[in-house]
């Protein structure tokens, strides 16, 4: 009978309004429209019912601070596309949870696959793409005689449905047809319990913004074999017989001229850095071209380069736009680094040499919180504007001239900046080499210009304010789930 009264009631329950409380709840059509139903077509109501009947668990976790969680990453097979993700929960309970590293692992692949996401949700799209957006839009020539009302709706409609096209949620989700990517995310906060949020991502295209010559591919062919054909062109051609001569009559032997000996050159240990840091050769090998130039630095390169010794210098100049993304995501998930390194040809993107380089590099970089930028040069100007006025204002440098105090600030300056860039770090696989000289040698063993170009960096919870949990209780928590 009850039920009877209530379908005489005749609430029109409206697709619009099922919609609505399905991104509430995340409870399927039918329950949404028999919950609304139930109560009248009130929202908040019908979202209560669910609760009650277990239906809706995702609305009451939204607003739960999530500040665990996990860096994931996805890095295309061909290495030219990568990206990192961090996805946030609120426990490390979760974090650690299988169906939680599954979707984080997922959410990464779905940026890959997915250029024009630019942002996580409509809301994030940046203000400048926005502005420059409108601008277009408020221009199309067919709003041209349209009252500027009437313009700014159109304008906002067509904007609305562009904001959505450049942002994650609103996409369909690849691995479940028929739901986005902001269903799937509520699915899993009604599964785990727990609020989930895609807090940020960062995405690496090789060779974005790098200009590339095209290629004959036979002759890229032809000049990747010549490394390897041994000394064919190299050995002299076979000399014709000679005609046999009449004995010569016996020369007495010549007295020997005693040898030019050259004085010797006292080479410092710096010398040696700086010839091999140039050079890729050994350190005994830029020794003896420094001993044999008397201590000149372009005569030892050519010493080296003549014997085979040096090839990194000469390439430094030829153009690198091929390569590959190379990605490290610490064990726990708490750090990520993905890291774009360059060389000329594909050929030697694909050397294990030159990928197991790239790996290391982006391990490097994780590493190191401090490292900001590739070399010293890319500092920010604002960033090095602002050290400099701080070093400048010290109180030990306040009685000495002007020229005084900044020779003494440069230098300070100098060793600060080289603590921020990549190229200066202490090599993790052999302190005795800097990560500048390690690049050089690489470029001296597969012949060709190499540059690490560029890198991105999250750490988990980087900015957000965590809570200090009691472990025992969360604990009880999890487990309490459970029973």
């Amino acid at each position: 009978k009850e039920e009877a009264k209530k379908e005489a009631s005749g609430v029109k329950v409206s697709g619009a309004m099922v919609k609505e409380l399905r991104d509430r709840s995340r409870a399927g059509i039918l329950d949404c429209q028999k919950a609304l139903k139930e109560c009248e077509g009130d929202m908040d109501k019908a979202m209560e019912w669910l609760k009650k009947k277990g239906v809706a668990k995702a609305d009451k976790k939204a607003g739960n601070a999530a500040v665990e969680g996990a860096i994931g990453s996805y890095v295309h097979f061909n290495n030219k596309l990568a990206v990192l993700v961090e996805v946030n929960s609120e426990t490390d309970f979760v974090a650690q949870n299988a169906i939680f590293r599954e979707f984080v692992a997922d959410v990464a692949m779905q940026i890959a696959a997915n250029p024009s996401i630019i942002a996580v949700s409509a809301n994030d799209v940046p203000a400048d793409v926005r502005e420059k957006e409108k601008a277009v839009e408020m221009g199309k020539d067919d709003l041209a005689d349209k009252p500027d009302a009437i313009k700014e709706k159109i304008v906002e409609g067509r904007l609305d449905k562009k904001y959505k096209d450049m942002s994650l949620l609103p996409q369909d989700f690849l691995k479940e047809e028929g739901k986005t990517v902001e269903e799937v995310l509520k699915d899993r906060i009604a599964k785990l319990g727990e609020n989930i949020v895609i807090r940020r991502f960062e995405r690496l295209t090789l060779g974005e913004g790098l200009e590339k010559k095209d290629t004959d591919f036979a002759a890229g062919v032809e000049k990747e074999l010549a490394k390897y054909k041994k000394g064919s062109e190299d050995k002299p051609a076979p000399e014709a017989p000679k005609a046999e001569e009449a004995p010569k009559a016996e020369e007495a032997p010549k007295a020997e001229e005693p040898k030019e000996e050259k004085p010797a050159v006292q080479v410092s240990a710096a010398q040696v850095k700086e010839l091999r840091g140039r050079s890729g050769a050994g350190i005994m090998d830029s020794k003896k071209a420094l001993a044999e130039s008397g201590g000149d630095m372009e005569k030892a390169m050519d010493w080296l380069k003549k014997r085979g010794i040096a090839k990194a210098d000469k390439k430094a100049g030829n153009a690198a736009v091929e390569g590959v993304i190379a990605s490290y995501v610490h064990f726990n998930q708490k750090i990520g680094v993905i890291v774009e390194v360059n060389s000329e040809t594909d050929f030697v993107a694909q050397n294990a040499i030159f990928k197991e380089f790239a790996a290391d590099v982006a391990m490097q970089i994780a590493a190191n919180p401090e490292i900001t930028c590739v070399s010293s040069d890319d500092v920010p100007a604002d960033v090095k504007a602002k050290e400099k006025e701080i070093e400048m204002g010290k109180e030990d440098l306040a009685g000495k001239p002007d020229n005084i105090k900044e020779k003494i600030v440069e230098g300070r300056l100098k060793k600060r900046f080289d603590d921020f860039a990549l190229l200066s770090q202490k090599w993790l696989k052999d302190d005795n080499k800097s990560v500048e000289e390690v690049l050089k040698e690489c470029i001296a063993k597969l012949g060709e210009n190499l540059v690490i170009r560029r890198f991105s960096r999250i750490t988990l919870g980087e900015g957000l304010e965590k809570k200090a949990d009691d472990f025992a209780a969360g604990v009880e928590a999890e487990l309490a789930k459970y029973r």
